[in-house]
Parts: C-alpha cells; structure tokens; sequence
C-alpha cells in the first residue's frame, strides 16, 4: 500500500550585495566544522511616479554559512567585499531570528555591482486572504504560506524537515485572483524578492512579482 511522502517545497534565495561587516568566522568541534556569519546589504532603485523622482531602498540580510564553504569563500572577506550567496530560509535558534542559511558564497573585490534578490517559495495557504489597499490605491493580497523543506546537516550528516512560514505580499491582478480563489491549504508558488517588516524584529516576507495558485478542485 502505497503511503503519501511529505512535501519537499522550494525554497531557494539568491543574493548579490555588499558585504556590511567583515564574516565572523568560528569553528565548532566534535565533529570541527566551520562556520561564519554575516550581514548582506541588496539595493533596489525605482522611479515613483507619484514624486517623478527615484527612490532606493537598502535591505540587510542576515546569512549564516556553514561547512568547507566558510574557508574556500570568506577566509579573505572584507567589508565592502561584493558577496554572491545562494541557499534557503531559515529560523535561527538564536534570538529566534529569520535568517538564510546559504550552501554557496562567492566573493568577489570591492567595486559597483547591480544587486540581486530573488526567491523562488512554494507552500501550503496558511492564513486567512486579506486583501489591502496602499494609501497610492494599490491592491495588495496578504497570506501566510508554509514551506517545509528536507534539510541536509552538516553537523550531524542526516536529512532534518525544516518548516517555516513567512508572510507573502501580492500585487495588483493577481492580488484580486488569489482573494477570489484561493483559500487555506491551497498550494502556492512564488517568485519574488526577500524583504522585511518594519518591526522590532524585521521579519521577513516575501514580495511577490508572480504567484501561481495550485488550487483544489
């Protein structure tokens, strides 16, 4: 008899930004594994047509490193440094923080370069569909969507499931499409960017630019 598997969602961020601080790099023994971490800043510029002028935003992103990564890409880092990560969202035992845990990092030489912030998410409608309008008449649909991921650790070399939940924010169309019909438990994919709440904690949501609902007949 055949028995359903659990779910392996995507959940996968990629960053190119500056290095904020120079990694701090640790190493922890029994088994002796490496591991840094590191504020990323990714910067994004747009034209407001309500001003006609350009505006920028700065996000900082937390990254946690961990294995033979840290000395192959951070040993030289600096601050300043242009840093290329890739890897997942997770929650940190530590203050409970909302951070990425990257399994690759590339550095690269202080210099301009565009950023990059991109995450592909898929999970589970978690919340009831509230649907918002910005004070510039947007429409804007917020739910909250788990993910649950089959985790690889390097400190104890099993496959953990990781589950977490992050709020997603969908815009104009699509917004309206999702509030007519999906509803909990419907499957959703997103692509997107990584972004943060304006709270104490600056928790994490993701700011959709397509999101396709796989809904229950």
């Amino acid at each position: 008899m055949l028995t359903e598997l659990p779910q392996n969602h995507l959940c996968t961020v990629t960053l190119l930004g500056n290095l904020v601080n120079k990694p701090d790099i640790r190493y922890q023994a029994n088994p002796v594994v490496a591991f840094a971490e590191f504020t990323l800043a990714t910067h994004s510029r747009w034209f407001d047509k309500t001003t006609n002028k350009f505006k920028e935003w700065t996000s900082y992103h937390t990254v946690k490193v961990i294995g033979d990564i840290v000395e192959r890409a951070l040993i030289f880092a600096e601050k300043g440094d242009i840093i290329l990560v890739q890897g997942y969202l997770i929650n940190s035992k530590k203050n409970n923080r909302e951070i990425i845990h990257a399994s690759y990092a590339q550095t690269f030489p202080k210099g301009y370069a565009q950023s990059i912030n991109q995450i592909h998410y898929s999970g589970k409608i978690t919340s009831e569909i509230n649907v918002l309008t910005t004070e510039h008449n947007k429409e804007l649909t917020e739910i909250t969507v788990e993910s649950e991921q089959q985790i690889f650790s390097l400190i104890t070399h099993k496959y953990h499931l990781v589950k977490i939940q992050r709020p997603i924010h969908v815009w104009g169309k699509q917004a309206l499409y999702l509030a007519e019909h999906g509803k909990i438990n419907d499957q959703i994919i997103v692509d997107g960017k990584l972004s943060y709440l304006n709270n104490k904690n600056k928790n994490q949501f993701i700011d959709a630019q397509q999101a396709v609902l796989i809904s229950k007949n």
